[in-house]
């Protein structure tokens, strides 16, 4: 199984038309449009996983920098998720709140 990358996607793509643009090459046994949990939009990327590793390499070949959906596309083969340290998945969250300061003494 590979698993393959496609950066720089239309936000209009539809999962079908990555599986049409890849079932040239060969068998498509899934396709992920990575979606913006707080607006529901497309983040401008995917993963195609294709059981083949050689139709998968032509479809990286062929495509790479090719229009998908209507823009010019990077593909290549995904890089395995980082692990992640110290749990904290979040961004700033906050801090006290409050309490400006100054206007006091300077000593």
């Amino acid at each position: 199984m590979t698993n393959i990358y496609v950066g720089n996607l239309s936000y209009r793509a539809t999962e079908e038309q990555l599986r049409e643009a890849f079932g040239q090459y060969g068998q498509v046994s899934q396709v992920s449009i990575i979606m913006d949990r707080e607006t529901g939009r497309s983040r401008g990327f995917a993963f195609v996983e294709m059981p083949n590793s050689q139709e998968a390499q032509s479809a990286i070949e062929n495509l790479n920098q090719q229009e998908v959906a209507g823009r010019r596309v990077t593909i290549n083969e995904a890089r395995p998720r980082e692990e992640r340290s110290g749990g904290n998945r979040g961004g700033y969250r906050g801090g006290s709140g409050g309490g400006a300061s100054g206007g006091g003494r300077r000593d």
